[in-house]
């Protein structure tokens, strides 16, 4: 039994029960795709099944606002993908009628659709002869073939590219790239995986070398940067507060916040006291200002780490533009400043 045969055949075994997995409509393919990018299956199922209860059908998510679409997809992280999902789902839907391409070269040309997204649906929807390469297929590549090219290089991208694509059956090739990254995620884990019940471990260079742990290799990312975030929360006597719309690019585009100071390092009561009012902009009466989170928040990202603080500012003055604290939960807000939201409402 040859690779790619004894990989479906384990997939017709072990593979889990998943409300995708039951069609083959491209919408419904892309949407889960697109949510699981960066998200772990166990956490994209619930936002799948929310998405397709609130959108249906393609016109129904090109027909939503961006707010009601990022609003569902709070707590996923990485908001680009939200604000691309609902700009794809609004060119579908206008210029292509609701029917999504059905081959890997137009797939790629819509927004937020990259290389293993676009193979995903061509495969899966069309049955075309393109490979996916996900986490779990450069694990299980690198592993069986003892391949130690690093695998976030362009070097290593086209080369897993290219094994991944000579392995391709000649038929039923949604289920072979299925397959392999469930193999990936199930079997072949990246810690600790039960090479004993593993179907290739006769071959697997990896486990016949010792080198399970080290593969594959991926080069180290760049420094990461600290940032120290105080959120302005401002009480009014009469229940309201003040968002904000985080417009420029960048992490939570057009999330709603309250003010913010932005510093790079801690910030204390009195050197706070001299931002407020250029960040807050109100003309404010500030009767007390208090710290809500004694031990910063950390909030980790791919690329920065924010220390989170909250300032309870509250004030006397009216807030003619001010929000109700009953209507923020409307809003789409970062996670954690959800979190915030809820446990001070308590």
């Amino acid at each position: 039994m040859n690779f790619n045969s004894k990989l479906t055949y384990w997939y017709s075994v072990y593979k889990r029960d998943l409300p995708w997995r039951a069609t083959k409509d491209p919408y419904k393919i892309w949407l889960s795709e697109i949510i699981l990018q960066q998200t772990q299956i166990r956490q994209g199922i619930p936002y799948y099944l929310k998405f397709i209860e609130h959108y249906p059908s393609v016109f129904d998510l090109a027909k939503a606002s961006e707010d009601m679409v990022l609003k569902d997809w709070q707590g996923l992280g990485y908001y680009s993908r939200a604000r691309n999902l609902h700009k794809t789902a609004i060119f579908v839907a206008k210029e292509l009628n609701g029917i999504f391409p059905e081959n890997y070269k137009d797939l790629l040309a819509l927004k937020g659709v990259g290389d293993y997204t676009a193979s995903a649906i061509a495969s899966i929807c069309f049955e075309e002869k393109t490979a996916v390469v996900d986490g779990n297929v450069y694990r299980v590549l690198s592993r069986f073939f003892g391949i130690d090219t690093p695998i976030n290089t362009t070097q290593g991208i086209k080369e897993f590219k290219t094994v991944a694509t000579s392995l391709l059956p000649n038929k039923n090739i949604g289920d072979y790239n299925q397959a392999i990254m469930e193999f990936g995620a199930q079997q072949c884990k990246p810690k600790s995986p039960d090479c004993s019940k593993c179907p290739f471990s006769m071959d697997c260079v990896a486990f016949n070398t010792g080198r399970i742990p080290e593969l594959p290799v991926k080069l180290k990312k760049i420094k990461i940067k600290k940032k120290y975030f105080n959120f302005l929360v401002v009480q009014s006597k009469d229940q309201k507060t003040i968002l904000e719309q985080r417009t420029s690019n960048g992490i939570w585009q057009n999330l709603y916040q309250f003010p913010l100071v932005e510093t790079s390092k801690p910030e204390t009561i009195l050197d706070l006291n001299l931002k407020i009012e250029q960040n807050i902009n109100k003309n404010l009466t500030i009767d007390s200002i208090a710290l809500y989170n004694k031990k910063d928040i950390v909030h980790k990202l791919s690329h920065q780490e924010l220390h989170i603080k909250f300032w309870i500012i509250k004030t006397s003055s009216t807030l003619k533009d001010g929000i109700k604290w009953s209507k923020i939960s409307k809003f789409a807000v970062p996670v954690v400043i959800d979190r915030f939201i809820r446990e001070f409402q308590l």
